[in-house]
């Protein structure tokens, strides 16, 4: 699935979004987050990033945003948990290389589990992250599926909230 990275012409880079990996619609639709019931663009809309809330098929428009979207690791699945940890190793890698190439001020995971195994930080929790790439600070956002009912709409907007004041505060 393509990534979503600003173009010439476009602002630079303030966050770059990476989820765990395209779900069985999304891969289907080109769109991130694309399952009906996932709350990645409410989320994102209700933290503050976008003024209206986007539908899968607009995420081109985070472009002019300075907003990036991309995968932790590119095979479909129809849950992240179906990913090995060889898998999300090698995503972390490659963030570290994407993040290397295109600096963005933020890189924002989506999924703490996630996180932790593929940049092999057992106690990490959501929110800033001690490590950096580069000039790349990290935030860890909770996974905004729908079967994560551990974090309702309101308390997963308010952390996306919380990492948009960090990135305006940068």
């Amino acid at each position: 699935m393509p990534d979503v990275l600003p173009g010439p012409g476009d602002p630079p880079l303030r966050v770059l979004f990476c989820g765990i990996n395209p779900g069985l619609v999304s891969a289907a639709t080109g769109h991130h987050f694309a399952r009906p019931g996932n709350r990645f663009w409410p989320a994102l809309h209700g933290g503050g990033f976008t003024p209206h809330q986007l539908r899968p098929d607009q995420q081109g428009e985070l472009r002019a945003l300075g907003i990036g979207l991309t995968n932790l690791a590119p095979r479909p699945t129809a849950r992240a948990d179906q990913l090995d940890t060889d898998e999300l190793r090698a995503g972390g890698e490659r963030l570290r290389e994407l993040c290397s190439r295109l600096r963005p001020r933020w890189l924002a995971v989506v999924g703490i589990t996630a996180y932790r195994t593929a940049f092999a930080e057992p106690r990490a929790a959501i929110g800033e992250q001690a490590r950096e790439i580069g000039e790349t600070r990290i935030w860890a956002l909770p996974n905004p599926s729908g079967l994560n009912a551990h974090w309702p709409l309101p308390a997963l907007a308010d952390e996306f909230a919380r990492l948009r004041a960090a990135v305006e505060a940068s």
